[in-house]
């Protein structure tokens, strides 16, 4: 089944009226992402639908993939994640392609902070962060390390405390995911996570 096709049927089952309200010039039948990821995929926190905007094509690829492989959101912890492995299930590589780029080139507006942590102990705990995703988060794609600029911060305490729990990470093919399960062993509470995901929010 086309991705095309896939949507359309989604569309015929979901909020359709949501659409209109999508401000992004998406190609035909994408705009179903913006359902859920909001106009412009700027994100949805009600429904933990993450900003996407400006995220790299090689990275979503990977994402997608993951999801439709199974890598990604088998973990019953893993709501939305599961929810992402239907949502991809009948994606083919050129679907894949294309969503992937169309969120690269679509800006979205840089999140507001809804985390108030202490950034100088999140500082002190990105310094192991640093070294793959960089000083400014901008990420590195040699070494397979996305950007974490301008992500939601509830987003990314989410992710911190998945792979703080096993939720992903889980799966022996999931190289990267594992790298960064064994990568939060730094964080060891919950204030920890918060911090960390405080100071990530705010980096440029």
């Amino acid at each position: 089944m086309s991705l095309k096709s896939t949507l359309f049927v989604l569309l015929l089952a979901g909020n359709a009226s949501a659409l209109h309200a999508s401000e992004a010039i998406t190609p035909e039948g994408l705009e179903y992402c913006t359902v859920c990821h909001g106009s412009q995929l700027k994100g949805n926190a009600n429904i933990q639908a993450p900003r996407l905007g400006g995220l790299s094509k090689w990275y979503i690829e990977r994402q997608l993939n993951n999801f439709k492989q199974g890598i990604r959101g088998a973990h019953t912890g893993d709501v939305t994640g599961s929810e992402m492995q239907a949502m991809t299930r009948h994606l083919t590589p050129s679907d894949i392609s294309a969503i992937a780029s169309w969120i690269g080139q679509t800006e979205s507006p840089k999140p507001e902070a809804t985390l108030h942590g202490d950034l100088d102990a999140g500082k002190t705990l990105y310094q192991g962060c640093a070294a793959c995703h960089g000083a400014d988060g901008g990420g590195n794609k040699a070494i397979g390390a996305p950007r974490l600029s301008g992500i939601n911060d509830w987003y990314v305490l989410t992710q911190i405390n998945h792979f703080r729990e096993g939720i992903r990470g889980n799966d022996q093919k999931d190289i990267y995911g594992q790298q960064m399960k064994a990568a939060v062993s730094m964080v060891q509470s919950d204030p920890d996570a918060v911090n960390l995901a405080a100071y990530i929010s705010q980096l440029k």
